[in-house]
């Protein structure tokens, strides 16, 4: 074997793992494409055609680099959000500005707490920079918050993170007592709220926006409700010094010229997100119709996917999903113990769903023949 460059402990430490299986490699493996796209939270529905048109037109621009600060959407977010530009950093998507935060705030073996069974890049990003991850189940099918607040103080942790509404469950905490667990945190432990899913929540669901904490930063994206999961956007909103600290870190031109003016764009049709968060109500109730009539259990859902309790164990769960995939429906579900009884089903146009509803009873039955 010739020689090479030596990776590092930790990094050779660490198994050659992705947080997903994207649909596309799982394409690759079948050798045959799915019919229903239903496993990646993705907003079917797509982009406002007010935002298509922009990014034909700045197509001939694309061989600038973007602008590093972003400064024109961060100008439209302070508007829309009400706060100062100066407490908004953008960055590509959640999941990379998760990774800067892992990077500023987490030393090798410091402590840090999530809930078990929840975003998994988050705990990659922890396992990349050496943290150690400090986990909660859950309780009743939703985030425990005191338990998290438990946790945080026993182990001195350096950050907790807590998505609300969240994912993979689709559950929520009304505002207040988002807010009380805040108030009860330690001054020095970071909270990092994920709130991709906040155009999709009840309002009640998410507390007032205060950038004076230095310890609260509030993560939201454009992948979602906007339907730009193809480029990678998303925002953080914190206290101005904790802001600021990003620059230390981030990649100042990873925001390219397309991704900026096709968010400015999605901000500026409020229209269109309106009709798509209606869209996205409608079919959570169609999702759910769809599992009640199969003897299923829907959760509540505060997204654009629809958790479904199959009524069986973990084992049943998944040869429910595989059972869809042979059917060329790609959904994705749970993996932990407890939420690993469910399929998670996201919202899509209606030719997607008909499929779902479609083979749905045939996999059911597959799944209970074992």
């Amino acid at each position: 074997m010739p020689s090479r460059p030596s990776l590092t402990l930790l990094v050779e430490s660490l198994p050659a793992t992705v947080p997903f299986v994207g649909p596309e490699t799982q394409e690759r493996t079948r050798g045959r494409p799915f019919r229903a796209r239903l496993g990646a939270n993705e907003n079917g529905f797509g982009p406002s055609p007010r935002v298509v048109e922009t990014m034909r037109a700045a197509a001939p621009e694309m061989w600038k680099y973007g602008d590093p600060d972003s400064f024109e959407l961060r100008q439209a977010l302070s508007a829309i959000l009400g706060v100062p530009a100066q407490n908004l950093t953008v960055g590509e998507g959640i999941d990379g500005l998760l990774g800067l935060v892992v990077r500023q705030y987490v030393q090798p073996g410091d402590p840090v707490v999530t809930s078990l069974g929840a975003y998994p890049t988050f705990n990659y990003h922890v396992a990349g920079f050496g943290g150690r991850l400090v986990t909660v189940p859950y309780e009743s099918d939703r985030e425990s918050l005191d338990g998290l607040l438990e946790a945080a103080r026993r182990e001195d942790v350096r950050i907790v993170y807590l998505s609300n509404p969240d994912n993979p469950m689709g559950t929520w905490w009304e505002a207040g007592e988002i807010e009380r667990f805040i108030a009860a945190l330690p001054e020095t432990t970071l909270l990092v709220l994920d709130e991709a899913y906040s155009e999709t929540a009840p309002a009640s669901a998410l507390p007032p926006l205060d950038p004076s904490r230095p310890n609260v930063l509030r993560m939201r994206t454009f992948s979602k409700a906007y339907g730009l999961a193809g480029l990678r956007c998303g925002y953080a909103i914190g206290e101005a010094e904790v802001i600021r600290a990003f620059d230390k870190v981030r990649n100042h031109f990873g925001i390219t010229r397309m991704t900026q003016a096709a968010a400015l764009a999605a901000t500026a049709d409020q229209a269109h997100l309106r009709w798509v968060i209606d869209s996205v109500d409608a079919c959570r109730r169609r999702i759910a119709g769809i599992a009640e009539a199969h003897g299923l259990l829907p959760l509540p859902s505060a997204t654009n996917f629809v958790t479904i309790d199959c009524r069986g164990d973990g084992a049943f769960a998944m040869r429910v999903l595989q059972a869809l995939g042979e059917r060329d429906v790609f959904v994705r579900k749970p993996m932990a113990p407890r939420l690993d009884r469910c399929i998670r089903v996201s919202v899509a146009p209606e030719a997607e769903i008909a499929v779902f509803e479609e083979e749905l009873g045939a996999a059911l039955e597959a799944a209970r023949r074992g």
